[in-house]
């Protein structure tokens, strides 16, 4: 099946003037067909993969870590494939600055990241308020508050809150990207995206704090920060420039203290990561089976010339016509 926008098609339902998904590099694109033909033939192959099994022409290139690749010497190799019923969904568009640091920062401390949403569910309806701008404008998602009552283990009863949830397939990919692959708050790694720029990782100590902190009520201008995950507040404390020395009674939580001065300390080194989450990943091809026309009737076979992107894709995985 071709994955045409909008949905899939088999290869001889394409017309010229269809859009057609690909993939530039890590993010999906739309292509469009302005050719098409068809030619005959007796053998093709069946290339069965971690995902699904599809046919194609034995010369029909696939897109490998190594580069293209006719599908008859696919096998062992890693080819590009992205979930075809993730193409359809919306893309928003994720701008960079403090908003954006601040919506990390907090997703991070106390936010959920699940399979197609984000969401934070908090006591202080100030901190959800804040969440909600910040998210709406580092995403152009619309986001609100709701009241919610939860069970308190500590009061041994039902507490009032508020709860800010976003359906996105798109964020939250994106949220677990920045982590490391795994959102969980105990083995999530450092949000290195918030290093753009001082002002994203400015909003980023904020929304973490209001999260995972408080201003210290002494006199000392600083805040403080409290986790059980280690390696998180190691990275972070050495961006800071402060130190860091993990509690050293198992099962207790550590602490970073940051200092309302930190950024005198030039310990900061702005660093690029992207922003749009990566929609491709790389699957194995287990086998190509060659398989030829039984009786008279040949196997008719679809191809076509596309622009911009040469590429188009086949039940997910990247494939071109050869040249």
């Amino acid at each position: 099946m071709v994955s045409v926008v909008g949905g899939a098609r088999q290869a001889r339902n394409v017309e010229v003037g269809s859009k057609l998904w690909s993939l530039d590099g890590t993010r999906t694109v739309q292509t469009t067909v302005v050719g098409i033909s068809a030619v005959k033939a007796r053998e093709v192959v069946d290339v069965v993969t971690d995902r699904v099994t599809f046919t194609v022409a034995p010369r029909q290139e696939l897109r490998t870590t190594e580069g293209w690749v006719p599908a008859v010497h696919a096998p062992g190799t890693m080819i590009a494939w992205t979930h075809a019923r993730k193409l359809c969904r919306e893309r928003p568009t994720i701008v960079t600055g403090y908003e954006f640091g601040y919506l990390v920062g907090a997703t991070c401390a106390d936010g959920t990241v699940g399979k197609n949403y984000v969401s934070l569910v908090v006591n202080d309806e100030s901190f959800a308020s804040r969440y909600a701008e910040c998210l709406t404008k580092a995403t152009g998602l619309s986001a609100r508050l709701e009241p919610v009552t939860r069970p308190s283990g500590f009061l041994g009863r039902d507490v009032s809150g508020f709860r800010v949830r976003v359906v996105s397939s798109y964020l939250s990919d994106g949220m677990r990207q920045y982590v490391g692959g795994d959102a969980h708050h105990m083995r999530q790694r450092f949000p290195r995206v918030v290093l753009r720029d001082d002002v994203t990782f400015s909003g980023f100590l904020d929304g973490y704090v209001d999260g995972d902190g408080h201003r210290i009520r002494k006199h000392w201008a600083a805040r403080v920060v409290v986790s059980g995950n280690v390696p998180f507040l190691r990275d972070l404390a050495a961006i800071i420039g402060a130190r860091f020395t993990p509690n050293s009674v198992p099962g207790r939580a550590s602490r970073v203290y940051i200092s309302d001065q930190w950024a005198r300390r030039g310990t900061f080194r702005p660093e690029y990561h992207p922003l749009e989450p990566e929609e491709n990943t790389w699957v194995e091809v287990r086998d190509v089976r060659l398989r030829r026309a039984g009786g008279t009737k040949p196997f008719t076979l679809y191809s076509y010339r596309l622009d911009p992107h040469p590429g188009f894709l086949v039940n997910g995985h990247l494939a071109r016509q050869p040249w």
